[in-house]
C-alpha cells in the first residue's frame, strides 16, 4: 500500500529515484493518484492504456518513489503528426495534468525528467495542463478555464442555487416529459454527441475510444441518456473520481433545444450525483468566448483559469490548434457541411492527433 509521506518521514527518506511506469505498479499508482490532493482523474493509470489503445500514441508515465513509497506521478504522451507537429503532453485528451506530488522534491525530479525526455524525443514543445500555476518562466496559453463548483446534498437546494432563467430551461425539460436513463453501451451516446459536435464543425472521435474508455473505466464512469417520448435527444459520458462528478463528453441532437434535453440532462447528472454522495460538480474545461463558456456561467458556475504551461524546445512559440483560431474558420465551415457519416468516417483520424 502506498501512503502519503509525512514531511518528518520525507526527511528521513532515502534518495528519490525518478523511472517509467511498469505495468506492476498500477494499483499503487492509482492508490497514490487516489490520496494525492492534487491529483486528479486524469492522472489515473488508466489513461495510458486508453491513449495507447485508442489512438496509437506512445505513452511516457513517469513516477517519483523512495524507499517503496510513490511521492509523485506524471503521466505523458507523446503524438506526432505532419499537421500538428511533435509534442509530449501532460496529458492529451484530458483537461487537467502536469505532475502531482506530496514533496517538492519529488515535483522538481519529475520536472527534470520531463524536461530531458523531451529534449531527448526533440519535440516541438512540452505541454503541462495544470489547475494551479507552476512555472512562471515557461510559455503559457490563457485561453481555457475550468467550471468546478460544490453540490448540495439535498437536490431541491442544488435546484434552487441555479440561477432563475436557468432554472427555468431546468423546469421547461421536466415538463416537456423526458427522462433519463443509464446506458449499458455507447450507441445512443454516439449518435447524440457525434452529431451535436458535427453541428459545431469538431471532427468526431471514434466511437471505439469511447468504448475503450467505458472498458477502462467501468466501475467510475456512466453513460446517462435523455429521451422525448422515446427518442433520444441528448446524452453524457460522466466520470467519477473520489466526491467529484465529471460530466466529460455530452451532446445533443436537433431536437435538443426545442426541449430544454441538455439542460435537463445536466441537472439529472447533478441530482443522481449528490444523492449518491459527490460533493462536487465538475463541468469541465471551456474556452473564453464560446458558447459553452456562457451555458456553464448561466448555471451559477463561476470561471476558473486554467494554466497551461509549454517549455518549447524546437517550437518559438505556443500552438494555436483550436477553433477559434482564425485560419480554421474555414475548415470549420466546410466540416458543417460535410454529410454526417462522411464526417464520422473522417473525424476520428484527423482528432486523434489534435489531443
Amino acid at each position: 500500500m502506498n501512503a502519503v509521506l509525512s514531511p518528518a518521514t520525507v526527511e528521513r527518506a532515502l534518495p528519490l529515484a525518478v523511472r517509467p511506469f511498469r505495468a506492476a505498479d498500477d494499483a499503487r499508482w492509482d492508490e497514490f493518484v487516489s490520496s494525492c490532493p492534487e491529483a486528479t482523474f486524469f492522472h489515473r493509470a488508466g489513461w495510458k492504456r486508453v491513449i495507447e489503445r485508442a489512438f496509437g500514441h506512445r505513452t511516457h508515465f513517469l513516477l517519483a518513489e523512495s524507499d517503496g513509497h510513490i511521492e509523485g506521478v506524471l503521466p505523458l504522451a507523446e503524438m506526432k503528426s505532419l499537421l500538428f507537429g511533435h509534442s509530449l503532453g501532460s496529458l492529451p485528451f484530458c483537461v487537467y495534468g502536469g505532475a502531482a506530488a506530496v514533496t517538492q522534491r519529488a515535483r522538481e525530479a519529475l520536472d527534470t525528467a520531463a524536461v530531458a525526455l523531451a529534449e531527448q524525443l526533440q519535440v516541438d514543445h512540452l505541454e503541462y495542463r495544470n489547475i494551479h500555476p507552476r512555472h512562471a518562466d515557461w510559455a503559457g496559453k490563457d485561453l481555457y478555464v475550468t467550471f468546478r463548483k460544490k453540490i448540495d446534498p439535498d437536490p431541491e437546494k442544488n435546484l434552487a442555487a441555479i440561477p432563475r432563467k436557468q432554472r427555468a430551461m431546468v423546469r421547461k425539460g421536466i415538463k416537456a416529459q423526458l427522462e433519463a436513463g443509464v446506458d449499458s453501451d455507447t450507441g445512443r451516446f454516439f449518435r447524440a454527441y457525434s452529431e451535436s459536435v458535427h453541428r459545431l464543425g469538431t471532427p468526431v472521435f471514434a466511437r471505439r475510444y469511447f468504448d475503450i474508455l467505458r472498458e477502462e473505466f467501468a466501475r467510475d464512469s456512466e453513460i446517462l441518456t435523455v429521451t422525448s417520448k422515446g427518442e433520444t435527444v441528448a446524452s453524457v459520458l460522466s466520470f467519477f473520481f473520489r466526491d467529484e462528478v465529471i460530466p466529460y463528453y455530452g451532446g445533443g441532437t436537433h431536437r435538443a433545444r426545442e426541449v430544454a434535453a441538455n439542460d435537463f440532462m445536466y441537472w439529472e447528472v447533478m441530482r443522481r450525483a449528490c444523492e449518491r454522495g459527490f460533493r462536487v460538480f465538475d463541468y469541465g474545461r471551456s474556452k473564453r468566448g464560446t458558447g459553452s463558456y456562457d451555458f456553464k456561467k448561466n448555471w451559477g458556475f463561476e470561471p476558473q483559469p486554467l494554466h497551461y504551461e509549454y517549455r518549447l524546445v524546437r517550437a518559438r512559440s505556443v500552438p494555436d490548434h483550436n477553433p477559434l483560431n482564425p485560419k480554421y474558420k474555414l475548415f470549420i465551415a466546410m466540416w458543417q457541411r460535410m454529410p454526417l457519416a462522411l464526417a464520422n468516417l473522417i473525424g476520428p483520424h484527423v482528432v486523434r492527433n489534435i489531443g
